[in-house]
């Protein structure tokens, strides 16, 4: 688990967030977040509705 923390975290440093601990709550919010940030389209996801 402490694997995939850290690489979350680093992905968070590489698109330029500073405060990482706002950012995690941020993209916990919504699933698609986390997915978008790493450039993955989810097609399950889209239209659902929730807006980020």
């Amino acid at each position: 688990m402490a694997v995939l923390r850290n690489a979350a975290t680093g992905a968070l440093r590489l698109a330029g967030i500073t405060n990482i601990a706002a950012a995690n709550r941020h993209h916990a919010r919504d699933s698609r977040r986390p997915l978008a940030l790493l450039g993955i389209a989810c097609r399950h996801c889209q239209g659902s509705g929730a807006d980020g």
